[in-house]
């Protein structure tokens, strides 16, 4: 599977999800419970992609999971958000229209899709994993329009 990417196209592709990540925490400034709490729920939807039916996306996932992975540590990684929200945010959509150019022209339609759905969704599980606003933790957006506004430049990019 990784022997039809050049070095960087599969770089890419293995290091998106994790910088969707981050972008989808960033897209709203939130507390540091609550960007926590997104960074969980963005590590748990990567974690979907290992039991993916696309072999592209399990490819991906595995070589992303040898990238985080630390024996000695039994901690899930920190959560991170980026310091200039409008430069990192750019960037990660430049990064998902390059990768939707590489798929489009050496995966296989199945596993181009599923790779953009999985995408799609590690956004969602962020951007839905902490309410923003309200008081004390009741009411407020459970997605807010700067994390939905992300969510779709995403698919647009990933399209």
């Amino acid at each position: 599977m990784r022997d039809q990417y050049t070095g960087a196209e599969w770089e890419l592709l293995v290091e998106l999800p994790r910088s969707v990540v981050i972008a989808a925490t960033s897209a709203e400034a939130d507390g540091p419970r609550r960007t926590v709490n997104e960074g969980i729920a963005g590590h748990a939807g990567i974690q979907a992609g290992e039991i993916d039916d696309s072999a592209l996306v399990r490819a991906v996932y595995a070589d992303l999971f040898l990238l985080e992975s630390d024996p000695d540590a039994d901690e899930l990684p920190a959560a991170e958000e980026f310091n200039n929200r409008a430069a990192g945010l750019a960037e990660v959509l430049d990064d998902a229209r390059r990768a939707a150019r590489v798929l489009a022209a050496k995966a296989e339609p199945a596993d181009a899709a599923a790779y953009r759905v999985w995408l799609h969704r590690i956004a969602g599980s962020v951007s839905e994993a902490a309410h923003s606003g309200g008081f004390l933790g009741l009411g407020g957006d459970r997605v807010t329009s700067a994390e939905q506004r992300f969510m779709d430049d995403l698919a647009e990019a990933l399209a």
